[in-house]
């Protein structure tokens, strides 16, 4: 199974902001959105990934100062990992295990084109296992 088959189900969708905005705005359209990373994008261009752990970095680093005052470039990870969609998906997870991080951009032809996360990768493996253990009792049954 590749990172290819998992956007396919999951779809192309990218969240992502502006380099320019707060904390703030990226906090509450994590919340919106119910996602725990976005994108933050100048000039059509990946610059860095705001994730959760990033949020609980910034208050504990910035917590004298508003999170609407502090620019999201000041604390975002900026050197993101990236995966493409015909990386194996037992590759993209020992990367995100040995890493330790929860998101992977997906990149094609440059372009980022998805995100996938740690339990986008644990959903398809609980499918792919269940799959196979449905087959096995099929073929142990005879049925």
């Amino acid at each position: 199974m590749t990172i290819g088959d998992i956007i396919k189900d999951k779809g192309l969708e990218v969240i992502a902001v502006d380099g320019a905005v707060t904390v703030k705005t990226v906090i509450d359209k994590m919340i919106e959105r119910n996602i725990g990373a976005v994108l933050v994008m100048e000039e059509g261009e990946p610059v860095g990934l705001f994730t959760e752990r990033d949020a609980l970095r910034c208050w504990g680093r910035k917590e004298d100062v508003a999170c609407d005052k502090i620019n999201i470039k000041e604390v975002m990870t900026m050197d993101i990992l990236v995966a493409t969609p015909d990386d194996d998906v037992n590759y993209a997870m020992t990367i995100m295990i040995e890493k330790n991080i929860r998101h992977l951009p997906v990149v094609e032809h440059g372009r980022v084109i998805s995100v996938v996360s740690i339990r986008d990768i644990v959903k398809s493996k609980v499918s792919s296992l269940e799959a196979e253990l449905h087959y096995l009792k099929d073929y142990i049954t005879g049925g």
